[in-house]
């Protein structure tokens, strides 16, 4: 099982490591885009203090990226 991760731990995960930037913030939800040469990709993380393993799969998929490439970074 993994360590818990917080959901502003992640966000300096994906804008660092992913090239992701904050687009905006409504309530506890932000949202993070990335431009690629075809499209815009878009995900959004909740600021929770930990994330289930559900969250950030889903996290995840909306940004298009493997689960294993995103613990490698942590």
């Amino acid at each position: 099982m993994r360590k818990p991760l917080s959901g502003r731990k992640a966000i300096k995960i994906l804008c660092k490591e992913f090239w992701f930037h904050v687009a905006s913030q409504k309530g506890s939800h932000v949202k993070l885009k990335k431009m690629t040469t075809s499209r815009e990709i878009i995900t959004i993380v909740p600021l929770h203090k930990e994330l289930t393993t559900g969250t950030l799969k889903g996290v995840l998929k909306l940004a298009q990226i493997n689960e294993k490439d995103f613990w490698e970074k942590v």
